[in-house]
């Protein structure tokens, strides 16, 4: 059960008479999880008047705590113009609309665009902080003291011949990988509001209709303060750290979990006046990627536990559509070190798999999708020293430059001519040069690199010995970290959770964050999937709380009202 120690899910309760249920509590929302998206929907929520139960199978952070706390905007923040850039939300949107790829409507695009300036200074008003520090080159995560970069293909020639590039990455300020900052802000905003309570170690497992097919209720199930709450507590907390060193022991650690929940949570009914799916992704369930996005089954698990596809579930329990659950990033990061992006990425035939400079969820996308999860990464001697300076010159985050110089020092295979070294990687001799020999014609400034690289970016590999890493997407060495992209379909300008039978919203029924479709649903870009989760969190909290009284709970003065004690 290891692996798939997912959060069960019931058939919904439908109701004849919901006032005639024996609810033990009310209130006007219910949040299902509680990462960035979960807490900005309910801070959106309070705001606008609305009681909200926060309901969080964990204690909370989810995917949002362990990200980089990159958020993606543009169109002209404060931080791009003190850094000497000129951006616009024209700008923004026409990148923006090669990577989206249509999963949203250009008005949701546009609307997204204009709105991220605000959306920054909405951040920095509960407590976030963010600088206009640029670092002197492209990497796939800055280190410190760099805040504002470019986080995904923009400066890329094929794409910014459609749009002005600029940096738009805004990496918060805070010790080590960002994210933990970020949500401690929003934590403590939720905490501190006197309209939300915090319900932790509490799964949602079941929807409550009415005859219509309304959500009228939420059945939780919660563990009992004591013993069993501290020890759920400490099993999740051990789990999430030795997830990415001892993961098969990570799962057992989840197992453990999921029974301790099964032997001793409590059923709560909740009667409410919507319900909010913010419960992250489904990378954790093995067998909802292996029904929908096989291609991916062997990369690197990125995300927490609770991204088990539970709030997608729920979703499909009341009839909700889901959409794009094909689509995954998966995240092959060649820079830094810089010196391995100017080399030449092959497939098991010798075939060139794309662009080395572009974004590593645009690597790993070619990776996975056309070139059955397999990719050697071709350099020579002088490229590999001067990565492995790279590596040891203390710059880089030890997560970037250890990997790095393990498979430089231990993990390449090596051979004195082109032909040997497809012998050893098993590929055809002459596929490899011939790839090897359009590459360096580029280099030398013949002709333009047939993958669109930029030319300064493609280095000669003409003088050996040349060496070969492999960065396939089931490599343990060099992880290769995969998030789900689709979710529940959604009304754009709600997030209310559309109906498989005929695409008209459910009411009572929101999705956020990564249990939705989302403007990050196509490609990613770092800092795109935070931005999303804000950017829905906001636009479902607003809503729900906008709607008519009756549309909400009466019994707004009190969240319980037959709550039993334990």
């Amino acid at each position: 059960m290891a692996y798939d120690a997912v959060t069960p899910i019931h058939a919904p309760l439908r109701l004849d008479d919901p006032d005639a249920h024996p609810w033990q509590a009310a209130c006007d929302a219910v949040v299902v999880g509680f990462g960035a998206a979960g807490a900005c929907a309910a801070l959106e929520a309070a705001h606008g008047g609305a009681r909200v139960i926060v309901a969080e199978r964990f204690e909370g952070g989810g995917a949002s705590t362990k990200s980089g706390g990159v958020v993606y905007a543009g169109g002209g923040t404060p931080y791009q113009r003190a850094a000497g850039h000129d951006d616009t939300p024209q700008a923004m949107a026409a990148y923006l609309r090669q990577e989206t790829g249509g999963v949203v409507s250009d008005a949701m695009l546009q609307g997204f665009c204009e709105n991220s300036r605000a959306m920054i200074g909405w951040l920095e008003a509960l407590g976030v902080r963010f600088a206009a520090t640029v670092p002197p080159r492209k990497t796939s995560y800055p280190a410190q003291p760099y805040y504002l970069y470019y986080s995904g293909n923009e400066a890329v020639p094929a794409y910014a011949q459609h749009a002005a590039p600029a940096p738009r990455g805004h990496r918060v300020k805070g010790p080590g990988m960002s994210g933990h900052t970020l949500y401690g802000v929003l934590r403590r905003a939720v905490e501190d509001n006197r309209q939300i309570t915090v319900r932790r170690q509490c799964a949602a497992r079941r929807l409550i209709l009415d005859r219509d097919g309304a959500v009228v209720g939420v059945e939780l199930w919660q563990l009992p303060p004591g013993r069993h709450q501290k020890r759920h507590a400490r099993l999740a907390r051990l789990a999430e750290r030795l997830h990415n060193a001892v993961p098969a022991l990570a799962d057992r650690l989840r197992a453990q979990l999921l029974q301790l929940e099964l032997r001793h949570a409590q059923p709560v009914a909740i009667r409410t006046g919507a319900v909010v799916l913010a419960s992250g992704g489904f990378i954790f369930n093995r067998a909802m990627v292996a029904r929908h996005a096989g291609k991916y089954r062997q990369a690197w698990r990125l995300g927490a536990t609770g991204c088990d596809g539970s709030g997608i579930r729920l979703g499909e329990s009341a009839g909700g559509a889901t959409r794009h659950l094909e689509r995954v990033s998966a995240w092959r990061f060649i820079n830094p070190p810089f010196a391995w992006a100017r080399g030449c990425v092959v497939d098991a035939h010798g075939a060139r798999i794309g662009n080395e400079e572009t974004y590593g969820a645009t690597l790993g996308h070619a990776i996975c999708e056309r070139h059955g999860g397999r990719a050697w990464l071709v350099l020579n001697r002088a490229l590999a020293r001067e990565a492995l300076r790279e590596c040891l010159g203390g710059r880089l985050w030890a997560f970037q430059a250890v990997p790095a110089a393990l498979l430089l020092l231990a993990g390449a295979r090596r051979a004195a001519s082109v032909e040997a070294l497809a012998g050893k990687l098993g590929m055809p001799g002459a596929a490899l040069r011939a790839t090897l020999d359009a590459y360096n014609a580029a280099a030398r400034g013949e002709r333009p690199d047939p993958a669109g690289k930029s030319a300064a970016m493609c280095a000669s590999l003409e003088t050996g010995p040349w060496l070969a890493i492999d960065i396939s997407a089931d490599s343990r060495i060099f992880p290769c970290p995969a998030i789900t992209l689709g979710g529940l379909a959604v009304e754009e300008s709600s997030g209310r959770v559309l109906a498989a039978a005929d695409g008209a919203p459910i009411p009572g029924l929101y999705a956020v964050g990564r249990t939705a479709v989302g403007i990050a649903s196509n490609h990613y870009v770092s800092g795109l999937s935070l931005a999303d989760c804000i950017w829905s969190g906001r636009n479902a909290g607003r809503h729900l709380a906008q709607q008519p009284a009756g549309g909400r709970q009466a019994h707004t003065h009190q969240e319980t009202t037959h709550e039993p004690t334990y």
